[in-house]
Order: C-alpha cells, then structure tokens, then sequence
C-alpha cells in the first residue's frame, strides 16, 4: 500500500509514532504544543492538517475545562472532519445554557397512538447512525389498563396504529436531576447542564458503557460500529454537546435536541408528533406550557421511586 492510498489516521488507530513517521511531525509538534490551529494551518499541507487535527483532538481538554479559544479550534477540527468523512459543509456550535432556563417534558398518552413519528425525527435531527439502527426513543406498546413495562412490546407492528386495546408509552432519556449514569461515569465524560440537560463529551468518553448499566430508562445507547449517514440525510446544524456525528466506541442519548432548544426552537420529537402529545418548556417560566400541564394535569413519572427525579412526565386527559 503506498502512501496515497493508506487510511486516515482516525482509521487505521492513533498512535503517536504511526503518525509522526507519515510525515506529519510539524503539525504533530505544533497540536502538543497547542498550536496547532492557526499556526499549522498556514503552514501544514493538507495531509498534515488533517494528521494536526488528529493530535489536537487526542490532546484535548474536557469541555468543560476548555478556553473560548481552545473551544473554537476544537468546533473547526470536528467541522473539518464532517467535510472529510461525509463530504458535507457543517456548523458545529457550542450555544451555553440560556440564563433562567430549566427544561422539562411532558406527554399526554391519551393522544399518544404509536405512530413512531417521533423516531423518525429523532434520528434525522440527531445525526443517529443508519447501519446499527440506534434510536433515542423506544416507544412501548401495552395492554390497556396496565403498566407492566417487563411485558410491553418495543418492535409492534406500527403498519396500523392505534390498536385496539393498546397503549403506547415513548421513553427516553429522562434528564434526571439525581441521574445515576454521571456518577457512574469514571472519566466525567457526562454531567447535567444547568438547564437540565445531561450531555456527553464524545471525545471524553472511554466506552465502557458503565452509564448504560445504570441507566433504568434504556435511554443510553453505544456506537459498536462505525456510524453511517448519507451525507444527504446529514442535518449540518450541530452542537458539539449533541447531534454532531459520534465516533465508532462511544456513548450517546437525548439532548433534548440541544441545538434546536438552545436556540428557542422545540425538540424535533415534539414537531413532528402528529397528535400533539407532546409538551416542552422551560420549567422555570410559570406562563410556559409545560408548567400548566405539571400544575392542572394528573401527572406522574417513571419509577419515581428510585429517586432519580426525571425532568420527563406522564398524564393523561
């Protein structure tokens, strides 16, 4: 295999010395050396650029612990990396919480009937890979009259929806405020935002899925493969906290749509229901919709009883 034709570094395993002897020493000195942005672009070829990015991702810092400006190099690295994987232009952001912001969801199962609308949306919104059919929402279907999650049915027929005496019950992450997948999390590669959402660091995660075991919504979900999307049905508005593409060996959940809702915009979930199940807010507001079902509906949430005090509700009509 010559030169030209070898995989990416991202593909064939980081190594410190497999990239160093494919040339790139520049651009690997000057990523170490944290400056390997705008210094190494100008002077590192292509190849080299993408070998720098490499190095300037393996050497990141945790989000959290991120400079404005090391949070930009790293918004371009993962904006080039799109262009080279997917061969579509994206803009990754990195919108911070909206001050007196708390956010909360709701859903009315008498109107829920199953459609799994809310599915579709999810992964064309989130970037979710194609191949491995990860989705964020699991909607169940039950026997009228009953609650027993153990014997619900997650993969019905949804050729005909509703059915007769059926139910349907969508779960997804549950953003709790006592959530037990961030203090499972050895390397605090997830935590809760001020706003309530519980986000994931992609580059921090170490895979070891911890999270997903202590999770008791099934709302965590671990890329086995290498995640494929046609770059037609990429959605190009990303949030490095949420929809950007996530690498083969990692977590990922709901963010409750952290690009859209970050900007005022509602979860795609939401939009797309064609029943109008669905409510979202900010908890905070008192005039807010989310507040009016909490305060004038029966509602109730999922194993409350664990304590993990869920941000997501349930009521009826």
């Amino acid at each position: 295999m010559n030169r030209s034709t070898q995989p990416a570094p991202e593909d064939k395993g980081l190594s410190r010395r497999s990239l160093v002897k494919r040339g790139g020493w520049f651009a690997a000195v000057a990523a170490f050396l944290g400056v390997g942005t705008a210094a190494a672009q100008k002077a590192a070829p292509a190849d080299d650029q993408q070998i720098a990015d490499t190095f300037g991702t393996f050497f990141q810092k945790h989000y959290k612990a991120m400079t404005p400006e090391e949070l930009q190099a790293a918004l371009g690295r993962i904006e080039r990396r799109v262009r080279r994987e997917h061969g579509v232009s994206a803009k990754v952001g990195a919108e911070p919480p909206l001050p007196g912001v708390v956010f909360g969801y709701a859903i009315n199962l008498s109107k829920c009937k199953g459609t799994r609308r809310c599915v579709e949306a999810c992964v064309a919104e989130n970037n979710q890979s194609r191949n491995s059919q990860i989705q964020y929402i699991r909607v169940l279907e039950m026997e009228r009259g009953t609650m027993a999650l153990a014997r619900s049915e997650p993969y019905f027929d949804g050729g005909t929806v509703p059915k007769k005496d059926k139910v349907y019950l969508p779960i997804q992450c549950m953003q709790c405020d006592d959530s037990p997948c961030t203090r499972a999390c050895p390397v605090q590669a997830t935590w809760t935002e001020p706003d309530g959402i519980t986000v994931i660091d992609y580059d921090w995660c170490i895979g070891c899925r911890y999270c997903m075991t202590t999770c008791p919504y099934w709302a965590r979900h671990f890329n086995w493969n290498q995640p494929q999307i046609k770059p037609e049905e990429i959605n190009t508005d990303m949030h490095y906290l949420g929809n950007r593409p996530r690498q083969k060996g990692v977590m990922e959940k709901c963010t409750f749509c952290i690009q859209r809702t970050r900007k005022g915009r509602q979860p795609a979930c939401l939009e797309a229901c064609p029943t109008g199940a669905r409510v979202f807010g900010n908890l905070l507001d008192a005039d807010s919709d989310i507040r009016y079902v909490l305060e004038n509906k029966r509602v109730f949430r999922l194993k409350e009883e664990l304590g993990t005090e869920p941000k997501f509700w349930y009521y009826t009509d």
